[in-house]
Protein backbone atom coordinates (compact mmCIF):
# COMPACT_ATOMS: atom_id res chain seq x y z
CA UNK A 1 0.00 0.00 0.00
CA UNK A 2 1.86 3.54 -1.07
CA UNK A 3 1.84 5.64 1.78
CA UNK A 4 -0.58 8.59 2.34
CA UNK A 5 0.01 12.00 0.39
CA UNK A 6 0.46 13.93 3.87
CA UNK A 7 3.29 11.52 4.95
CA UNK A 8 5.12 11.42 1.40
CA UNK A 9 4.94 15.58 2.58
CA UNK A 10 6.79 15.41 5.58
CA UNK A 11 9.09 12.84 4.12
CA UNK A 12 9.91 15.42 1.42
CA UNK A 13 9.96 18.54 3.71
CA UNK A 14 12.35 16.19 6.07
CA UNK A 15 14.64 15.44 3.71
CA UNK A 16 15.18 18.72 1.97
CA UNK A 17 15.51 20.55 5.80
CA UNK A 18 18.36 17.83 6.44
CA UNK A 19 20.23 18.44 3.22
CA UNK A 20 19.72 22.43 3.98
CA UNK A 21 21.01 22.41 7.45
CA UNK A 22 23.78 19.67 7.08
CA UNK A 23 25.71 21.74 4.59
CA UNK A 24 24.90 25.29 6.15
CA UNK A 25 26.60 24.09 8.98
CA UNK A 26 29.40 22.55 7.30
CA UNK A 27 29.87 25.78 5.16
CA UNK A 28 30.01 27.81 8.54
CA UNK A 29 32.37 25.48 9.88
CA UNK A 30 35.05 24.88 7.09
CA UNK A 31 34.07 28.87 6.46
CA UNK A 32 37.48 29.93 8.03
CA UNK A 33 40.05 28.32 5.44
CA UNK A 34 40.75 31.33 2.92
CA UNK A 35 42.21 28.83 -0.34
CA UNK A 36 43.77 30.39 -3.38
CA UNK A 37 42.04 29.80 -6.38
CA UNK A 38 45.13 30.61 -8.54
CA UNK A 39 46.97 27.55 -6.79
CA UNK A 40 44.14 25.48 -7.41
CA UNK A 41 42.84 25.81 -10.86
CA UNK A 42 45.49 28.84 -12.47
CA UNK A 43 42.63 31.48 -12.15
CA UNK A 44 43.24 34.48 -10.24
CA UNK A 45 41.29 35.77 -7.17
CA UNK A 46 40.35 33.75 -3.36
CA UNK A 47 37.87 31.70 -1.74
CA UNK A 48 35.97 30.76 1.42
CA UNK A 49 36.37 27.10 1.88
CA UNK A 50 32.90 27.13 2.85
CA UNK A 51 31.51 28.92 -0.60
CA UNK A 52 32.50 25.30 -2.30
CA UNK A 53 29.25 23.23 -0.78
CA UNK A 54 26.78 26.74 -0.65
CA UNK A 55 25.26 26.25 -4.08
CA UNK A 56 23.77 23.10 -2.29
CA UNK A 57 22.11 25.57 0.26
CA UNK A 58 20.20 27.54 -2.27
CA UNK A 59 19.57 25.03 -4.33
CA UNK A 60 17.75 23.64 -1.69
CA UNK A 61 16.72 26.71 -0.68
CA UNK A 62 14.55 27.15 -3.81
CA UNK A 63 13.46 23.82 -4.13
CA UNK A 64 11.76 24.05 -0.74
CA UNK A 65 10.54 27.20 -1.61
CA UNK A 66 9.05 25.98 -5.04
CA UNK A 67 6.94 23.15 -3.21
CA UNK A 68 6.73 24.68 0.85
CA UNK A 69 6.56 28.25 -0.06
CA UNK A 70 8.36 31.51 1.79
CA UNK A 71 7.24 29.70 5.10
CA UNK A 72 8.34 26.34 4.65
CA UNK A 73 11.76 28.65 3.97
CA UNK A 74 11.91 30.67 7.08
CA UNK A 75 11.44 27.74 9.28
CA UNK A 76 14.18 25.52 8.39
CA UNK A 77 16.35 28.79 7.90
CA UNK A 78 15.64 29.95 11.78
CA UNK A 79 15.97 26.56 13.16
CA UNK A 80 19.53 26.32 11.22
CA UNK A 81 20.29 29.46 12.65
CA UNK A 82 19.55 28.19 16.09
CA UNK A 83 21.36 24.67 15.46
CA UNK A 84 24.91 26.85 14.08
CA UNK A 85 24.61 28.82 17.52
CA UNK A 86 24.14 25.93 19.18
CA UNK A 87 27.07 24.16 17.43
CA UNK A 88 29.81 27.00 17.70
CA UNK A 89 28.55 27.27 21.27
CA UNK A 90 29.55 24.05 22.01
CA UNK A 91 32.95 24.37 20.01
CA UNK A 92 33.76 27.55 21.59
CA UNK A 93 33.12 25.38 24.97
CA UNK A 94 35.96 22.92 23.77
CA UNK A 95 38.16 25.55 23.08
CA UNK A 96 38.17 26.48 26.82
CA UNK A 97 39.15 22.93 28.82
CA UNK A 98 41.99 22.42 29.71
CA UNK A 99 44.63 19.98 27.46
CA UNK A 100 46.10 16.73 28.43
CA UNK A 101 49.67 16.97 28.83
CA UNK A 102 50.11 13.42 26.52
CA UNK A 103 48.28 14.71 23.95
CA UNK A 104 50.31 18.32 23.81
CA UNK A 105 53.42 15.88 24.64
CA UNK A 106 52.90 13.42 21.11
CA UNK A 107 52.37 16.39 18.98
CA UNK A 108 54.57 18.54 19.97
CA UNK A 109 55.60 18.58 16.51
CA UNK A 110 55.07 19.46 13.04
CA UNK A 111 55.24 16.64 10.24
CA UNK A 112 58.98 18.75 9.15
CA UNK A 113 60.38 18.37 13.15
CA UNK A 114 59.35 22.14 14.22
CA UNK A 115 58.03 22.95 17.55
CA UNK A 116 54.60 22.78 17.69
CA UNK A 117 51.44 23.39 20.26
CA UNK A 118 48.31 21.78 19.04
CA UNK A 119 45.99 23.00 21.25
CA UNK A 120 47.05 26.58 20.60
CA UNK A 121 46.16 25.86 16.57
CA UNK A 122 43.02 24.21 18.01
CA UNK A 123 41.83 27.65 19.35
CA UNK A 124 43.16 29.41 16.37
CA UNK A 125 41.05 27.47 14.63
CA UNK A 126 37.35 27.37 16.01
CA UNK A 127 38.11 30.74 17.72
CA UNK A 128 38.41 32.18 14.40
CA UNK A 129 34.94 30.92 13.44
CA UNK A 130 33.42 32.82 16.24
CA UNK A 131 34.09 36.05 14.11
CA UNK A 132 32.36 34.10 11.07
CA UNK A 133 29.26 33.10 13.28
CA UNK A 134 28.18 36.68 13.82
CA UNK A 135 28.73 37.77 9.74
CA UNK A 136 27.22 34.38 8.73
CA UNK A 137 24.28 34.92 10.90
CA UNK A 138 23.64 38.40 10.00
CA UNK A 139 24.25 37.34 6.31
CA UNK A 140 22.63 34.19 6.45
CA UNK A 141 19.39 36.04 7.76
CA UNK A 142 19.13 38.63 5.21
CA UNK A 143 20.10 36.57 2.40
CA UNK A 144 17.96 33.75 3.13
CA UNK A 145 14.88 36.59 3.33
CA UNK A 146 16.08 38.23 0.48
CA UNK A 147 15.92 34.97 -1.45
CA UNK A 148 12.70 33.53 -0.35
CA UNK A 149 10.94 36.95 -1.11
CA UNK A 150 12.34 37.59 -4.41
CA UNK A 151 11.71 34.01 -5.52
CA UNK A 152 7.85 34.48 -4.84
CA UNK A 153 7.92 38.05 -6.62
CA UNK A 154 9.54 36.51 -9.21
CA UNK A 155 7.12 33.18 -9.03
CA UNK A 156 3.84 35.53 -9.07
CA UNK A 157 5.01 37.65 -11.72
CA UNK A 158 6.09 34.86 -14.38
CA UNK A 159 2.34 33.70 -13.26
CA UNK A 160 4.66 29.99 -12.37
CA UNK A 161 6.67 30.02 -15.05
CA UNK A 162 10.28 29.63 -15.59
CA UNK A 163 11.38 28.19 -13.00
CA UNK A 164 15.04 28.49 -13.80
CA UNK A 165 14.70 32.46 -13.72
CA UNK A 166 12.90 32.67 -9.97
CA UNK A 167 15.21 30.05 -8.69
CA UNK A 168 18.51 31.73 -10.49
CA UNK A 169 17.63 35.48 -10.27
CA UNK A 170 16.77 34.96 -6.83
CA UNK A 171 20.11 33.28 -5.62
CA UNK A 172 22.05 36.37 -7.46
CA UNK A 173 20.44 38.69 -5.89
CA UNK A 174 20.41 37.00 -1.87
CA UNK A 175 24.16 35.90 -2.45
CA UNK A 176 25.11 39.58 -3.77
CA UNK A 177 24.10 40.26 -0.33
CA UNK A 178 25.10 37.45 1.56
CA UNK A 179 28.77 37.55 -0.02
CA UNK A 180 29.47 40.61 1.13
CA UNK A 181 27.96 40.98 4.32
CA UNK A 182 29.62 38.15 5.64
CA UNK A 183 33.49 38.44 5.11
CA UNK A 184 32.32 42.18 6.32
CA UNK A 185 31.23 41.29 9.95
CA UNK A 186 33.59 38.19 10.43
CA UNK A 187 36.69 39.44 8.94
CA UNK A 188 36.59 43.15 9.14
CA UNK A 189 34.70 44.18 12.34
CA UNK A 190 35.90 41.28 14.20
CA UNK A 191 39.15 40.00 12.14
CA UNK A 192 41.80 41.75 10.94
CA UNK A 193 41.28 41.93 7.10
CA UNK A 194 41.46 45.36 5.15
CA UNK A 195 37.90 46.46 3.22
CA UNK A 196 40.29 46.03 0.15
CA UNK A 197 40.58 42.08 0.97
CA UNK A 198 37.05 41.58 1.83
CA UNK A 199 36.04 42.81 -1.49
CA UNK A 200 38.22 41.15 -3.32
CA UNK A 201 37.26 37.78 -1.27
CA UNK A 202 33.65 38.92 -1.57
CA UNK A 203 33.77 39.94 -5.27
CA UNK A 204 35.47 36.19 -6.36
CA UNK A 205 32.96 34.25 -3.62
CA UNK A 206 29.48 35.96 -5.73
CA UNK A 207 30.98 35.35 -9.40
CA UNK A 208 31.72 31.52 -8.24
CA UNK A 209 28.34 31.63 -6.98
CA UNK A 210 26.33 33.30 -9.73
CA UNK A 211 27.98 30.44 -12.16
CA UNK A 212 27.25 27.69 -9.89
CA UNK A 213 23.84 29.09 -10.23
CA UNK A 214 23.75 28.81 -13.91
CA UNK A 215 25.46 25.63 -13.77
CA UNK A 216 22.83 24.15 -11.43
CA UNK A 217 20.07 24.74 -13.43
CA UNK A 218 19.73 21.53 -14.69
CA UNK A 219 19.80 19.95 -11.42
CA UNK A 220 17.47 22.05 -9.81
CA UNK A 221 14.99 20.75 -13.30
CA UNK A 222 15.74 16.87 -12.35
CA UNK A 223 15.18 17.51 -8.23
CA UNK A 224 11.92 19.04 -9.83
CA UNK A 225 11.20 15.61 -11.96
CA UNK A 226 12.81 13.22 -9.47
CA UNK A 227 9.97 15.19 -6.77
CA UNK A 228 7.09 15.38 -9.00
CA UNK A 229 7.26 11.36 -9.68
CA UNK A 230 7.54 10.97 -6.13
CA UNK A 231 4.47 13.24 -4.91
CA UNK A 232 2.29 12.32 -7.88
CA UNK A 233 0.46 14.73 -9.48
CA UNK A 234 -2.25 15.77 -7.05
CA UNK A 235 0.48 15.92 -4.50
CA UNK A 236 2.54 18.23 -6.65
CA UNK A 237 -0.07 20.55 -7.71
CA UNK A 238 -1.63 20.63 -3.68
CA UNK A 239 2.00 21.84 -2.49
CA UNK A 240 2.38 24.24 -5.54
CA UNK A 241 -0.79 26.04 -5.31
CA UNK A 242 -0.29 26.48 -1.47
CA UNK A 243 3.75 27.49 -1.96
CA UNK A 244 2.01 30.07 -4.85
CA UNK A 245 -0.79 31.04 -2.13
CA UNK A 246 2.31 32.42 0.21
CA UNK A 247 3.66 35.50 -2.25
CA UNK A 248 1.08 37.05 -0.51
CA UNK A 249 2.50 36.77 2.64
Amino acid sequence: MPPPLSHKKQQLYLVLSGIFIVNALLAEIIGVKIFSVQALLGLPGNLTAGVLIWPVVFVTTDIINEYFGKEGVLRVSYLTVALILFAFGVIYATTKLPPAAFWLEVNNTDAAGRPFNIDFAYQSIFRQGLGIIAGSITAFGIGQVLDATVFQLLRRATGGRYVWLRATGSTLVSQLVDSFVVLYVAFYLFGNWTLEQVLSVANTNYWYKFAAAILLTPVLYLAHFLIDRYLGDEATRELQQEAAADTAV
